[in-house]
This record gives structure tokens, C-alpha cells and sequence, in this order.
């Protein structure tokens, strides 16, 4: 465990690329106005706040200019459906959200279809110009090494500007190992390497957790990749250790609701 002035320091860099993030089935307006309230908080804001589709142009409305709106695409399921996931990406656009987050198809990667996942792909990112795209590899299915290095170059290939872990509502979500498969993909190419970031999202809670995947990042990209502009963590409950670390309190209590 990192010692308290460096748990801090964590701490702080966790709350600067936090995607603050609320995709429950039942989520209402309600919700999203508490979480963007939270993204404002007392020890600064959040990168982000990631919410559904339909809910991305009231989360503009709720958030300081400062804070990133994004939102999801072909979520959660990752269906070759090009269709829904333009659809999708199309209505984020026009709530004037800033990020996509869009889950690739990794049932048709795992069946050997590249060329559909290649299309989708293309597609969303046609269909975003301007808007960062992070693509959700669901590394936690994908499981082998040589899937998770073969559905991260595709997403290079096809204009990511962000490597995403997991939807977080699988069995397993970020780790790792995952993780450093996927930033050694980043390294490996010429051009990716100094411009796509990385985002560990589902089942981090706590800030020594975070810091696992910072120590990654700093080792594979470089110190000058510890920035909202290339890493992100996707959490609901880690903003609560966060800010008990913060606040010099003891330990944080879990939040069970979503494994965000």
C-alpha cells in the first residue's frame, strides 16, 4: 500500500480522471442530477460523468463546462447491429455530450469475424467526428491475451482515442493483466503511442486499487500519460475513497448498487 502523502496523491489524481459513472436500468433524471452534483464536488471535479444516451443532454445541462459528458453506444450487450450503434452515437452527438463510449464486438471477434467488428467500428467513429471515442473491449469475456491484443489494435486502427476495459456488468471486469495487454498494444504503435489513452472501468473501489493501474500506465506509456487526456477510470463507488483520502477519514464504506 502506498504510504499516506502518496495515497494522497493518488487520491487526487483518481478524482481528475474519474468517469463518474451511473448506467443502472432504472436510472432516472433524478440520478443523474445527484451524480453530476457529486462530480462537483469540494476536492475539484471529475474528468467525466458517463450515463446513458438518454440522459446525456440533461447531464450537459447539470455539469460546469469543466466536466466532460459521456455516454454509451452499443451498451452493454456489443452487438454487430452497425445500425443501433450509429443510432446511438448519432443521439449523443446531438445531446452535445463530448465522449463515446462504445462497446466493440467481441462476441464476432471471438468467432473470428474482424470484418464485422472492423465496420461498427468505423462506422461509430464516423458517425462522432470530433467527439473522443472510447472503445469498450469487454476484456473480461475476450479472457486470452491474443484477444485482448488483437481487439485493441482493431480499435487503434479504426480511430479510438481511448482503450476501454469493460462494460462492468460481467463477471469480470478490469484487471491487470488485461490492462497492460492493452497498454502494450497502445506502445506498439507508432502513432497510438503518444496519443490513445487507456480506461479501466468495473469493480475498482477503492484508491490503492486505482493506483495498480496509474503504476501500469507511468511504466508502459510514460509519466506524461498520468492525464485526463489519456487515463480514466470508470467508477461510481471510488469517488468515496476519494474523498475519505481526501478528508483524512477513516475507512470508506462500499457502495453496492452497480459495479461501477
Amino acid at each position: 500500500m502506498p504510504d499516506k502523502p502518496d495515497l494522497a496523491a493518488h487520491a487526487r489524481l483518481a478524482l481528475r480522471c474519474l468517469d463518474l459513472t451511473s448506467l443502472n436500468d432504472a436510472d432516472t433524471e433524478a440520478d443523474v442530477a445527484s451524480l453530476c452534483a457529486r462530480a462537483d464536488g469540494r476536492f475539484g471535479v471529475t474528468a467525466a460523468v458517463c450515463v446513458w444516451p438518454r440522459f446525456a443532454a440533461f447531464a450537459r445541462r447539470q455539469v460546469p463546462a469543466a466536466i466532460a459528458v459521456a455516454a454509451v453506444a452499443n451498451f452493454p450487450g456489443g452487438s454487430a447491429d452497425i445500425t443501433r450503434a450509429v443510432q446511438d452515437t448519432q443521439e449523443i452527438v446531438r445531446a452535445g455530450a463530448q465522449e463515446v463510449d462504445v462497446v466493440l464486438p467481441y462476441a464476432r471477434l471471438m468467432a473470428g469475424d474482424e470484418g464485422a467488428v472492423r465496420a461498427l467500428l468505423q462506422a461509430v467513429r464516423a458517425a462522432c467526428p470530433g467527439l473522443a471515442l472510447k472503445v469498450i473491449l469487454e476484456t473480461g469475456v475476450l479472457q486470452t491475451q491474443a484477444l485482448i491484443r488483437r481487439a485493441s489494435e482493431l480499435a487503434i486502427e479504426a480511430g479510438a482515442d481511448f482503450l476501454k476495459t469493460s462494460t462492468g456488468k460481467t463477471p469480470v471486469s478490469a484487471t491487470p493483466d488485461a490492462a497492460r495487454t492493452m497498454l502494450q498494444a497502445i506502445a506498439a504503435d507508432p502513432v497510438a503511442a503518444s496519443r490513445v489513452g487507456f480506461k479501466a472501468s468495473g469493480g475498482i473501489r477503492t484508491v490503492v486499487e486505482a493506483a495498480t493501474y496509474f503504476a501500469l500506465v507511468e511504466d508502459i506509456l510514460g509519466p506524461r500519460a498520468l492525464t485526463p487526456a489519456r487515463l480514466r477510470i470508470g467508477a461510481s463507488s471510488l469517488l468515496g475513497d476519494i474523498e475519505t483520502v481526501l478528508g483524512g477519514r477513516g475507512a470508506a464504506p462500499q457502495a453496492a448498487s452497480d459495479r461501477y
